[in-house]
């Protein structure tokens, strides 16, 4: 991915709808759709124009990547990123327990 203001998001705390197309690699159609499908979480859904806390721009990369590698459509994408999180819940949760275990 090219630079953009987003390689750092410490001092950025809201994205708006056309910076998170910029910074993500998604298109305004992807993004719309993976807001629809729950991966992307706007601030405030019912309001236009759409815009996000910083931390979403993570995701949108994560998609953006996986439509790309996987040449997969946006509902391919969702259900991917849905085993992520899970997958992530679960590595949280096997360190929690392993650790007490000691």
């Amino acid at each position: 991915m090219t630079d953009t203001p987003f390689d750092t998001l410490s001092d950025v705390t809201e994205v708006s709808f056309t910076q998170m197309v910029s910074a993500s690699g998604l298109t305004a159609t992807e993004i719309t759709e993976l807001v629809r499908y729950g991966v992307l979480v706007p601030r405030d859904p019912t309001s236009a124009p759409l815009t996000f806390e910083a931390r979403w721009v993570f995701a949108a990369r994560t998609a953006s990547r996986l439509r790309r590698e996987l040449d997969l459509d946006t509902y391919g994408v969702s259900v991917a990123m849905g085993f992520l999180e899970r997958i992530e819940a679960l590595e949280a949760e096997l360190r929690t327990l392993r650790a007490r275990l000691g």
